[in-house]
């Protein structure tokens, strides 16, 4: 996944509103209560338990994301238009997706004037888009602010993203574990990133050390691979040449982890295992398939398009989390990065998206 900027970091993964963090995931553990002892409660949840996909008010939902020119990106705009599509009170009003910051900002003013309900924006760079999001958050347009923060926190109603450092935890514990179930000391351990100046390359990265150093291991060697299939085959090249063993490996991103898995092959090495990112559709199915060094991949899902129309949604028609007792959307919403395995690949198969 290219250019994803980190967004709120809680203390641990979930969701966070008013200092609290609700774990993603156990959202349905709403506080209930059917007691007659306790009747505040249950009316409190009756009010909000309600069905949350029924029809409601029309609400036209405005959709701006970077060009899909990566498949990460070409999911989260398939997955944004097909959760629209799912609900008859939205009109889904969609701009052309560019790379270009000043014609992303020409197109969401475009949506500003044509006065939609709310905004799910994905930007190309959040601090350039910054302003223009807080244009339509002055203009009473409450914006979903999708994967990639806007700094001002005014900008934006609602936050949703990946959880960069959580990413990087989830790998560090698979191939820490492993290898310390398999007795190996002092491993050789290698990792490709995407843009190592990114901050979430970084947090990533942060993650992986952190998560390598609870079973004393450290990463041997780490090079940027620029979220692209052929910087990911020759960044590969390169440190399989360098490393005659290796024990394990992370590669950050499923996409350019088509071009790492094809040095892998032309290499012939086998030695050691792999541990992918993001949670593509491919793979999921080398995954499946085994054979290969691919056995695990970490999730940062595309889903959370999806995720952001449904949330926008809410906003837009006044109504909250069905399964929460508070009344409103949170503001920031953190999803997990789990680690998709052959024993579980079936069941995240259908989240994978195409490279």
């Amino acid at each position: 996944m290219r250019d994803h900027q980190q967004g709120p970091r809680p203390t641990r993964r979930g969701v966070l509103f008013g200092g609290a963090v609700v774990a993603a995931g156990s959202l349905a553990a709403a506080c209930t209560s059917n007691s007659e002892d306790d009747p505040a409660p249950a009316a409190q949840a009756g009010s909000l338990g309600g069905d949350n996909d029924k029809q409601g008010k029309q609400v036209t939902i405005g959709f701006s994301a970077p060009a899909a020119d990566h498949g990460w990106i070409a999911a989260i705009a398939k997955n944004a238009e097909g959760q629209a599509k799912k609900y008859k009170d939205v009109t889904f009003k969609p701009v052309e997706p560019t790379n270009d910051i000043n014609q992303q900002i020409s197109a969401v003013e475009s949506l500003i004037r044509a006065k939609v309900n709310v905004l799910v924006i994905l930007p190309n760079d959040g601090e350039q888009l910054n302003q223009v999001a807080r244009k339509a958050m002055d203009a009473g347009i409450p914006v979903v602010n999708l994967d990639r923060v806007f700094p001002d926190k005014l900008s934006y109603r609602t936050w949703i993203g990946g959880d960069n450092y959580g990413m990087g935890v989830s790998a560090g514990h698979y191939i820490g574990k492993k290898l310390k179930d398999k007795g190996v000391s002092n491993p050789v351990i290698v990792e490709i990133q995407g843009i190592a100046t990114l901050p979430l390359t970084q947090d990533r990265s942060k993650g992986f050390a952190d998560a390598l150093k609870s079973y004393g291991f450290t990463v041997t060697a780490k090079q940027d691979a620029k979220f692209t299939v052929e910087s990911g085959n020759q960044v590969a090249t390169n440190l399989l040449q360098a490393h005659k063993k290796i024990d394990a490996m992370w590669n950050h991103d499923d996409d350019q982890g088509v071009g790492v898995l094809a040095a892998i092959k032309q290499s012939g090495r086998k030695e050691f295992f792999m541990v992918g990112g993001a949670g593509s559709a491919n793979a999921m199915r080398d995954i499946k398939s085994g054979g290969g060094v691919l056995e695990a991949t970490v999730t940062y899902p595309p889903t959370m398009a999806a995720s952001a129309i449904k949330l926008g949604r809410l906003i837009a028609q006044g109504k909250g989390m069905a399964d929460l007792v508070e009344l409103q959307v949170p503001q920031s919403v953190t999803l997990a990065s789990e680690t998709v395995t052959k024993d579980n690949v079936d069941q995240y198969m259908p989240l994978g998206f195409e490279s």
